[in-house]
């Protein structure tokens, strides 16, 4: 896998052109998606992603200031095909029968 170093000392990007935090798997738009769902501050983050450096943290999040239009974007078409994926996946014959079980109680 080839990564492309940013001016962030703790990003690059993949072959895709997708931000990650160096060394590790996590996009940049994860750790941006996890803000803006919980608003969590950085040493929240940290908490939550002990294999993360706040210094890893503080680069990947002055990546989404910086590039925080597109990242949005990104997020927001992740949310769409999540959301059509759940529209179109057949209910799970578990949930059926108990959603028939709730009906009939």
């Amino acid at each position: 896998m080839m990564f492309v170093e940013t001016r962030y000392e703790h990003v690059t990007l993949d072959e895709k052109g997708v931000p990650v935090i160096a060394g590790t798997t996590m996009k940049v738009q994860e750790l941006a998606a996890e803000r803006l769902a919980w608003g969590w501050s950085p040493e929240e983050m940290l908490v939550n992603h002990p294999y993360l450096t706040l210094g890893q943290i503080f680069s990947a999040l002055a990546y989404y200031a910086d590039h925080q239009t597109e990242i949005e974007a990104a997020i927001e078409a992740d949310v769409r095909l999540a959301k059509q994926l759940r529209q179109q996946a057949q209910p799970v014959a578990l949930i059926a029968r108990l959603k028939k079980m709730q009906r009939s109680n």
